[in-house]
């Protein structure tokens, strides 16, 4: 039964793995895409930010999606203190990108005129990085049931 509740495991942390990089292709595709005149995404402080933030978290969510699919292949454990430390890390990151770009863009809003087309794009793909930061969450607390069950 512990083999069947950890193979489990395995794919549910795979699959919403899946999904958080699914949300951060997204979401960079809505950020880069956002212009309103002269006006592009990196002209924003906060949008720049939450990109590295995309950025960052898709291209280790895509080596841990890599490693997960090695090691469901391979029926083994694989690292499990790469997992815990990894996903605590890309939580924080996503966390704080999706924060600067709802807060900065939110708050731009409120103070100019006229570009409310710009920052709606912008709050979008900052929602979707919320998305992904919650997806990403939900797999944090499965290493660590993960590394609390390790076998000593």
């Amino acid at each position: 039964m512990e083999a069947t509740i950890t193979m489990g495991s395995k794919i549910a942390s795979l699959v919403l793995r899946v999904v958080t990089f699914v949300f951060l292709f997204i979401s960079i595709i809505v950020l880069a895409t956002n212009s309103q005149g002269n006006i592009h995404f990196h002209n924003v402080n906060s949008y720049r930010f939450a990109m590295a933030t995309i950025i960052i978290g898709g291209a280790f969510n895509l080596l841990q999606i890599a490693l997960s699919l090695y090691y469901i292949i391979s029926k083994s454990h694989g690292n499990l203190l790469f997992y815990f430390y990894g996903d605590k890390v890309l939580s924080y990151v996503l966390l704080s990108g999706a924060a600067a770009g709802l807060g900065g863009g939110i708050d731009l809003n409120a103070n100019i005129e006229g570009m409310g087309s710009f920052f709606g794009k912008g709050n979008a793909a900052a929602a979707l990085l919320l998305i992904a930061f919650l997806c990403s969450a939900a797999i944090s607390i499965l290493s660590s049931l993960a590394l609390s069950n390790k076998p000593n």
